[in-house]
């Protein structure tokens, strides 16, 4: 790679290596005040019980998938493509909750002369509780040290949403027998309801997935969209997974993580462990769940055709 004082920069939530990256993870998270919207007292106080209470039950989940999440490697796989392919810029990534940090990064950028940022969120929806969230992490330390572009949600690429479609593809032989669920990270109703434009993109980006589908001649028996992963007391986006699962006793039954651009405990974990459980139960006859588009050379070619 040519020397260059450009770099881009991948923004990801990040995943834990070990049981103390775990807690690491989980304790930043539930201090994030984009997560949880209450004053600093109360969110450090909740913070520490949820971190007490889910820490030995979440590692459990983490032996499940190897002890680690994948999203680390892939990342690193991703950052590693993205310099081979568009040579002039530096590519770095920073994790909101583990490591590498902004901090952190930030302070390598310095060292290595770079100049002008392209960051890029591996976000494809926005929602304050990720994309402005990591954002915000960064602008914090970087202040005014370089020149800032940022990459705007990328869900509406078509470059992208055929690294999906390709992906969906490549896992059935006939789409007509299943029925394809978009799966989405869920939010609480409230953050929602406070102008957080998540869910409207997220119901976008399925109307424009089905009509590719459709313009390519595929066909599934039903396509919809679901929310996974709620914790807590709160009313949260619906339909719930668990609930939508009901509706396709005896039937097959494609997951596609559309929330999600690299994999990592929420799809090796959830979709792939806890959720195929859930669907053995209800009696749904074949279960699969899709890949996220990861560091594959597709992924590569669509940042270099967003970021220009």
């Amino acid at each position: 790679m040519q020397k260059t004082n450009k770099a881009i920069v991948l923004l990801n939530m990040g995943g834990a290596r070990n049981k103390s990256e775990l807690k690491m993870f989980l304790t930043n998270m539930f201090n994030d005040k984009n997560i949880l919207t209450v004053n600093p007292v109360l969110r450090k106080l909740i913070a520490f019980f949820i971190v007490k209470s889910r820490l030995d039950s979440a590692w459990k989940n983490y032996e499940l998938i190897g002890n680690e999440s994948p999203i680390n490697k892939l990342t690193e796989q991703l950052v590693n493509n993205v310099n081979e392919k568009i040579g002039e810029y530096k590519t770095y990534q920073v994790m909101r909750y583990t490591p590498p940090f902004a901090q952190d990064v930030i302070k390598q950028m310095k060292e290595d002369g770079i100049e002008e940022v392209i960051l890029f969120p591996l976000y494809p929806q926005y929602s304050t509780t990720t994309t402005k969230s990591s954002l915000e992490d960064f602008e914090k330390y970087a202040k005014d040290s370089f020149k800032t572009k940022i990459i705007e949600p990328f869900y509406k690429n078509r470059m992208f949403n055929e690294c999906i479609i390709n992906e969906i593809i490549s896992k059935l032989e006939n789409p007509k027998e299943f029925n394809l669920i978009f799966s989405a990270h869920g939010l609480p109703q409230k953050i929602v309801d406070s102008g957080d434009p998540y869910e409207k993109q997220m119901n976008e980006h399925v109307e424009i997935l089905s009509n590719m589908l459709k313009a390519k001649g595929i066909e599934f028996k039903s396509i919809s969209l679901a929310y996974q992963s709620k914790v807590g007391p709160l009313k949260w986006l619906e339909p719930s997974l668990d609930d939508a699962l009901k509706d396709f006793k005896d039937d097959n039954v494609l997951i596609y993580p559309i929330a999600f651009i690299v994999d990592n405990s929420e799809t090796d974990f959830e979709l792939s462990i806890e959720y195929k459980e859930i669907a053995e139960e209800i009696g749904i006859n074949k279960y699969k769940v899709c890949k996220c588009v990861n560091a594959s050379n597709e992924f590569v070619s669509t940042i270099a055709n967003i970021i220009k």
